[in-house]
């Protein structure tokens, strides 16, 4: 059941009336469309892959842990939840961040920008498995085959199989891939509504953060310092692209609902494209433009039909969780009681 219209309202009051829900909703798709930007920025310096995706993880947990302390929002208490938390945190953290951050060490950062855009097209793919009710109708599949397609084009198959261009695509195609897996098991085991949302992505990234913590060190040894600039980026990467956003996620969602906040998915590959261009000087090839204009109609296509959003318990998985490259999204696009979510 959705909230009291009283408490709607006074949801409403506190995060803005719905004129402002567009800043919001701007800055929102700014900070995830970046965070390819800043991976590539500190993958270029030297920060190795595993690194790049513990500091996230490290200062994401840091930016959740502060937000439950400023709320009073206790981490979950119950051993079933926080081993539903270590499987989520290898899935949406630990493996995907790894892979894209390695992909970004043979592909620009809008390459990466495009291809993080099939989340939702990996998601549908485990929906089948994880929530059985859903069904993959013949629009879905068609969205499907049209989307990967248009991966297909993005990559250029067509010049052949054998470059490092190709290697590292396919990189940030494993992310979106364990990205998708991950949405999946969120919407079945992770996201039960007793648990604050808030606490639950604090607790997945506390898991990342601890199991990155052991596997880094041993994979690549001790990093050597970066230089401000990278150290930086992965300041802003997990604190503003996890915490803020976060906080910017969930007042979009209470404000216009969860089918108007999930059209984030579109916006992201503009901002990654615009900031590859302008402030890493990437290139831009005409199959990226056509093959992100297939994979977001392919996406469109994914989508459930158009309903009200108080009709709805729970959003789509496919259309409301965002496709950033942050995995606590995950968990904050399908909210818990505490999240002020209008349904």
């Amino acid at each position: 059941m959705g909230i009291s219209r009283k408490a709607a309202v006074a949801s409403m009051g506190q995060w803005g009336s719905g004129a402002t829900w567009l800043p919001d909703f701007l800055v929102l798709s700014l900070i995830w469309g970046s965070s390819f930007a800043l991976i590539k920025v500190a993958v270029d310096a030297g920060v190795p892959p595993v690194w790049v995706a513990l500091a996230r993880c490290f200062f994401g947990m840091l930016a959740l842990v502060g937000i439950c302390v400023v709320r009073r929002v206790k981490l979950p208490s119950a051993p079933r939840t926080w081993g539903h938390a270590v499987i989520v945190a290898v899935l949406l953290n630990m493996l995907p961040f790894t892979f894209l951050a390695y992909g970004e060490t043979q592909v620009s950062s809008i390459i990466a920008g495009i291809l993080n855009a099939t989340v939702p097209l990996m998601t549908l793919l485990f929906i089948p498995l994880f929530v059985p009710h859903e069904r993959l109708t013949r629009r879905r599949l068609m969205g499907l085959l049209l989307g990967f397609g248009g991966v297909l084009v993005v990559l250029g198959i067509w010049g052949g199989l054998g470059s490092a261009t190709l290697v590292g695509s396919m990189a940030c195609l494993a992310s979106t891939f364990f990205i998708g897996a991950g949405f999946a098991y969120t919407r079945r085991f992770f996201t039960t509504g007793r648990e604050s949302a808030t606490a639950l992505c604090a607790a997945q990234l506390t898991c990342a953060t601890a199991g990155l913590s052991v596997v880094a060190p041993a994979i690549d040894g001790v990093p050597v310092w970066p230089g401000w600039g990278p150290a930086v980026s992965l300041i802003a990467l997990g604190a503003a692209g996890t915490g803020i956003a976060y906080v910017l996620n969930l007042r979009v969602i209470s404000t216009v609902g969860p089918t108007m906040a999930s059209t984030v998915t579109y916006v992201i590959p503009l901002w990654s494209i615009g900031i590859g261009i302008v402030l890493l000087s990437e290139p831009l090839s005409w199959n990226a433009i056509v093959g992100t204009a297939l994979v977001l109609a392919g996406v469109q296509l994914t989508r459930p039909p158009r309903r009200t959003e108080s009709t709805t318990p729970r959003p789509d998985p496919t259309a409301s969780a965002p496709s950033g490259v942050t995995g606590a999204e995950a968990v904050a696009s399908h909210p818990g009681p505490d999240t002020e979510r209008i349904t």
